[in-house]
């Protein structure tokens, strides 16, 4: 991952600033001119507009952060969480898929089986790995090595982070809707237990194929919805450009989300985002994992299926 940050729209003006204080520590080293109180004032400038900033995002812009390129996928979570990470390929039926990658592994020492979207950092990864978009071959891997944890007894932890299932005419032909399907009937009744973490992008079914957990997790930044805010808008109002106001009425964010429980628990990110501090977010990830497995891995078999199936039938308002 680059050492430089990218800037995001909205975060243009904390830039500027930061711009300027380098100006003023350049001219301090090479001018030996004293500016340590320009340079004081610019520092608690950039903190009171950092905290501005991101203390005060709307749904859109906590989109845009959730698809920030320099934001860790599931590869950095697996290399800084877990241990001994075993990938494995294919889904016996069709091929393998690179936008879902999934193998064995050791978390605090204790084996689990491991799933994650996997998106691209760069063009040629991207194409690799469809721009994190799986195909039916991906889901299919995915409940191939979820029955394999159930067979061996080992929890299963899931990254979601996908704008959607492939929307090509192979991934049709193959019969995406079914796999997402299949997957959602079939992770209801594993007898392991499910934790999910959205640290990204959580997009449709595509992301709910590998979603039917236990405890749902979700990043500060990330969202999790039944359409992406640029869909959204080109069904209601003609014109993508409407994307904004669409997030905000999808209630997409993780503070709504969490109002309306689809998921248990919103995970903290560095101030600006997870690509701020990497290894901060990835240890508030683990932690939490942790925790929600000891907890889970309490309950017998039959309460823990009963309260998965009842978490999610109670999703949603229903009036008369």
């Amino acid at each position: 991952m680059e050492n430089k940050l990218q800037s995001l729209e909205f975060e243009k003006p904390l830039h500027e600033l930061e711009r300027q204080l380098k100006s003023l520590n350049d001219l301090s080293h090479e001018s030996k001119v004293n500016v340590d109180s320009e340079i004081a004032a610019i520092e608690a400038k950039i903190v009171a507009t950092k905290r501005e900033i991101f203390h005060n995002v709307t749904p859109w812009q906590r989109i845009q952060i959730a698809r920030h390129p320099q934001r860790p996928y599931s590869l950095d979570y697996i290399e800084q969480i877990f241990a001994d990470f075993q990938e494995l390929h294919g889904d016996r039926l069709y091929g393998d898929d690179a936008a879902i990658i999934g193998g064995t592994a050791s978390f605090n020492g204790q084996p689990v089986m491991v799933i994650g979207q996997q998106k691209g950092r760069d063009t040629k990864e991207n194409i690799k790995r469809y721009f994190g978009c799986p195909h039916p071959e991906g889901y299919r891997k995915a409940l191939r090595l979820m029955r394999l944890a159930e067979k061996f007894d080992l929890p299963i932890i899931c990254f979601i982070d996908t704008p959607g299932a492939y929307p090509g005419i192979g991934a049709e032909e193959r019969h995406v809707a079914e796999a997402i399907a299949v997957n959602i009937r079939e992770m209801s009744q594993l007898t392991v237990p499910i934790i999910c973490t959205v640290i990204g992008e959580g997009g449709s079914g595509g992301a709910l194929g590998i979603a039917v957990a236990d405890t749902i997790l979700i990043l500060e930044n990330a969202y999790y919805s039944v359409i992406s805010p640029e869909g959204c808008a080109a069904i209601l109002w003609k014109d993508r450009k409407y994307a904004p106001d669409a997030a905000a009425a999808l209630k997409i964010d993780s503070q709504n989300l969490k109002k309306l429980g689809v998921v248990d628990e919103i995970l903290e990110e560095p101030l600006g985002g997870a690509h701020q501090n990497i290894e901060e977010t990835t240890k508030t990830v683990s932690e939490a994992i942790a925790k929600q497995l000891k907890i889970l891995e309490n309950k017998k078999v039959e309460d823990l299926l009963e309260a998965r199936y009842q978490k999610f039938r109670n999703m949603g308002v229903f009036e008369g």
